[in-house]
């Protein structure tokens, strides 16, 4: 099955296995960011990414810009690997990292978590490629992607034996919007997919059809 599917199948045993208060206000979380309109303020095709060094799973400074002298990178933006739509998604990338490098590209994935935490959901997936620990979710700002969940989300969230805290490393209780990007060697967005609604992810298939023809 392709992510997309995977994804859609995974929400569907979601709906059957939590409470109808529970999908309410997990519900009213997602349509608290389009209300906000979090999308239409991030940064999208035809927009310059700022400069990103974080620390990858091992703790050490990872230069995108470097990155991109090679190659174009394909930049993914997760919301940890406590959240099982952003390890369908990290599997899947894993799948096709073979075919974004054969058509030049390389892959990078950031999350707030800290990097002992980035460490495990790299070792959890087998993953191949660089995971870099945003904290404070500061690259997520200047992406404008990151937010803060409401109280009752958290309470949901602790509910499921997710504490933010620990896996941030701080209080500030935000996290990013999914939102994936291809970056040209210019350092210019290409590319973009960015949902409010943390069950929607970029599908490989589309990003190696922009690859290819691109």
């Amino acid at each position: 099955m392709s992510l997309t599917q995977d994804l859609k199948a995974r929400a569907a045993q979601s709906a059957v296995k939590y409470s109808e208060t529970t999908h309410t206000i997990m519900n009213n979380g997602i349509q608290l960011l389009r209300d906000k309109k979090l999308v239409s303020k991030a940064l999208k095709t035809e927009d310059q990414i700022p400069e990103i060094l974080l620390p990858n799973a091992a703790g050490r400074k990872i230069s995108v810009q470097k990155l991109l002298l090679d190659k174009k990178v394909v930049l993914s933006f997760y919301r940890g690997g406590w959240c099982p739509y952003c390890n369908l998604e990290l599997h899947a990338l894993q799948k096709a990292l073979p075919e974004f490098e054969k058509h030049g590209a390389t892959l990078v994935a950031i999350s707030p978590e800290t990097p002992d935490h980035s460490l495990t959901t790299s070792e959890k997936n087998n993953l191949g490629f660089e995971v870099l620990s945003d904290t404070n979710n500061m690259t997520a700002k200047a992406f404008n992607l990151a937010f803060t969940l409401p109280k009752d989300l958290i309470e949901v969230y602790k509910g499921f034996g997710i504490d933010l805290e620990i896996s941030n490393g701080n209080a500030n209780q935000q996290l990013p919007i999914s939102a994936t990007y291809i970056i040209d060697q210019n350092g210019m967005i290409i590319y973009d997919f960015i949902k409010e609604d943390y069950k929607e992810r970029a599908d490989p298939e589309k990003i190696i059809n922009y690859l290819k023809n691109n």
